[in-house]
């Protein structure tokens, strides 16, 4: 039952005191006075029984002020030591010619100034935010004392209330509670600076093949610039933060609500096959959101869930640590930073973790441009052991930006099931200008397989897999090679999920670097970039050169990725092998599909020079997509590898294949078009053009490169069936 006299002022919070603004400050300028006082009067002060009766009591004593010097010395002290011990507080006074025990009033006096400075802006700040709820609960008196009968239009009494008003009232009381809850949290961290582990050593996942986090400097520094769009953002406001916390609520409500919602809300597409959200059924449901959809912007909205393979704490983790977050996510996240985090949790865990981040979501290909957001992360425990991770964006906090992507809220509701499975759906909402995508990739786009719920939770479950070979400490009997420890297993592991992570951060379109075309305007013209790599960990000194182009194949994603993985076939595209016999020396399975491996590959080439190449190749495929990535590495380091030694500081230059579909699965014998079932292939090498970082580039490197890549397409071409250009 609903109770009018919560509304009563008494239940009201009276944080002002009984103390007024003029009283606070004499008491302040008595707090000065008293700590410039020389201790020695002080002290010599006579108590109210000592005093003489016959003493004037007009008679006032004479203060010792310290001096100006003296009192400048003391506060450079107080800022870096607030409590002086003995032995401090002597050599104090003896530079400064007061006694110890002055020295030591002093700094009394000077703490209890300091805290009553601290006391009486925290007044006034709840002091505003009482005033507050006071003129709420005045406009809900007013609007209780208007309230009318929705059926004989007279005056209604409290007790006629509608259920669904109750309703709405009780879950009004409990998302202020929310807010006031996570409020109180953040304020602890207002106006601090970052956590140390959103910089340093991130919090790793124990899991045998270390932590999935980027080397120091890769993510934003691995081609160059780090003054870009991405890093100018700042973190929010003081003002803002308030809001912020407020969106973060709502959009955990409404992901949640996404997540269980049947129909009307998710209506299934005309062939069944994926959800189509109803944007007239989402406005009514979800009214206030962050806003009108801006002109310019077309909505793209998806839902999917899996049951994977890790527990939901791991899960988490991963993604409330941003380092984790890019790794396992390398493939579709080019790049993230978190700004600030505004609560670390309670209890240890992430509930009720608050962060803003900005993040650049890619597709394999420079033909697609990234998408940038600027957000915030929240995540929560909820009451049936649900975790929920939730974004929403923070583009209407700034006004002056100009946003071609801004995230709805988006995230996943993570449920826990036995032996560390776990079930998650997953809701991605975003409005986006996709204008400037290349035609070749606009059905993938418009199919939500390119940045989508279905290629999240794709790429999720693959990397579960991943993750639990990495942990087993058995090596199964498909495994076979050089590697004989489960040390070694895991070192090569790692290294192997550096070359992936790395290929992955320069393929696409990303900000951090620019694409130069080397010729006309066709889709599968190469574009090539440089960088300088200088006593960087795990690549190589000198100048390196990227070339990368897309273009579309008429077969099936399948048939494109099962032919550039096996060794077999390598001789028929790989120019650098010369023809040679390529031997599989070590295979590690990493997932339920045979196409997700690990492999060390020689290569018997009639060149005596080349005798001794070993290559490693790492494949993995999901219906969203597959990669084929593979970097040339020395014997002598590899050995370490296989011995279990650290893989960090083996020099790797990744090249690869990206395979996509080119839009919905289609299960067709021809595919005449793009859209229609074939492959969009994208090629990218990286190569050491100069061991000399500080030596020019030459054109004749350029083209080389442009006549390898060419080369290597046309030879592709020419063996799954796709026509010649």
């Amino acid at each position: 039952m609903f109770q009018p006299n919560i509304f009563d002022s008494h239940h009201l919070l009276d944080v002002g005191g009984h103390k007024t603004p003029e009283s606070e400050m004499e008491m302040m300028r008595e707090v000065d006075e008293f700590e410039s006082k020389s201790v020695t009067d002080i002290m010599e002060a006579p108590s109210g029984d000592d005093q003489d009766p016959n003493q004037r009591p007009n008679k006032k004593k004479r203060y010792h002020r310290h001096t100006q010097h003296q009192i400048q010395e003391m506060e450079a002290f107080f800022k870096e030591c607030p409590h002086p011990d003995d032995k401090q507080r002597k050599d104090l006074g003896r530079r400064l010619g007061l006694e110890p025990l002055q020295v030591k009033f002093w700094f009394q006096n000077k703490r209890t100034q300091m805290k009553a400075q601290h006391e009486r802006h925290e007044n006034s700040h709840l002091r505003a935010e009482n005033e507050k709820l006071r003129a709420e609960n005045i406009r809900y008196k007013e609007a209780l004392g208007n309230a009318t009968c929705p059926n004989c239009g007279g005056p209604a009494a409290i007790g006629e209330m509608s259920f669904d008003e109750q309703h709405l009232r009780i879950e009004n009381a409990r998302l202020r509670e929310e807010i006031d809850r996570i409020s109180s949290i953040a304020a602890k961290y207002v106006g601090k600076p970052l956590l140390s582990y959103t910089q340093g050593t991130p919090r790793s996942l124990d899991l045998g093949v270390g932590s999935f986090s980027s080397p120091a400097g890769m993510v934003g520094d691995l081609y160059g610039g780090t003054s870009d769009l991405l890093r100018s953002v700042s973190g929010p406001s003081e003002a803002d933060k308030p809001m912020i916390i407020e969106l973060a609520v709502a959009a955990m409500e409404e992901v949640i609500r996404m997540a269980q919602s049947g129909e009307p809300l998710w209506m299934p597409s005309p062939d069944n096959a994926t959800e189509i959200l109803s944007e007239d059924e989402y406005l009514r449901t979800f009214p206030r959101g962050i806003g009108p959809k801006p002109l310019g912007l077309k909505s793209e909205a998806s839902r999917e869930s899996a049951v994977v393979i890790m527990n939901h704490v791991n899960l988490v983790e991963i993604l409330m640590d941003v380092n984790q977050w890019t790794s396992v996510f390398s493939g579709i996240v080019s790049r993230a930073f978190t700004l600030e985090v505004l609560s670390t949790g309670v209890a240890g865990n992430y509930n009720g973790a608050l962060q803003v981040m900005t993040a650049e979501f890619q597709v394999p290909s420079p033909l697609v441009p990234t998408r940038e957001n600027y957000f915030v992360r929240y995540c929560k425990q909820h009451a049936d052991g649900t975790w929920a991770v939730v974004d929403v964006s923070l583009d209407n906090l700034r006004p002056s930006s100009i946003s071609r992507c801004r995230r709805r809220p988006s995230g996943c509701l993570i449920q826990e099931l036995p032996n560390g499975y776990s079930k998650v759906t997953w809701v991605e909402h975003v409005e986006v200008d996709d204008r400037a995508v290349h035609n070749l990739y606009r059905p993938l786009v418009n199919s939500g397989l390119a940045f989508g719920a279905k290629r999240w939770i794709a790429t999720l479950d693959r990397q579960c897999e991943r993750l639990a070979s990495a942990m087993a400490n058995n090596i199964p009997a498909a495994d076979v090679g050089v590697i004989t420890t489960p040390e070694g297993r895991k070192s090569m592991l790692k290294l192997a999920e550096r070359m992936v992570t790395s290929f992955c951060a320069g393929v696409g379109a990303s900000t951090a670097h620019t694409w130069t075309t080397l010729s006309g305007s066709g889709a599968d013209d190469v574009r090539v970039m440089t960088r300088k790599s200088m006593d960087e960990p795990g690549k190589p000194q000198g100048i390196i050169l990227s070339a990368a182009t897309s273009f579309w194949l008429p077969v099936s994603p399948k048939r494109v990725f099962d032919f550039l993985r096996d060794e077999n076939s390598r001789s028929e595209w790989d120019i650098l092998s010369n023809g040679g016999l390529v031997q599989e020396m070590a295979h590690i399975a990493n997932g339920r599909d045979p196409g997700n491996s690990v492999s060390l590959l020689r290569v018997n080439s009639a060149n005596s020079s080349q005798s001794n190449m070993l290559i490693l190749q790492e494949s993995c495929t999901d219906f969203t997509g597959s990669y084929v990535i593979y970097a040339p590495v020395d014997i002598g380091a590899m050995n370490v590898v296989f011995s279990g030694g650290d893989s960090d500081y083996v020099a790797l230059l990744p090249s690869g294949f990206a395979i996509l579909p080119d839009g919905p699965t289609h299960h067709g014998e021809v595919i005449p078009e793009v859209g229609s079932g074939g492959s969009l292939l994208t090629v990218a090498f990286q190569i050491l053009v100069d061991s000399v970082p500080t030596a020019k580039l030459s054109l004749g490197s350029v083209a080389t490169v442009n006549s390898l890549i060419k080369c290597t397409v046309e030879r592709i071409r020419t063996a799954v069936g796709g026509e010649s250009a």
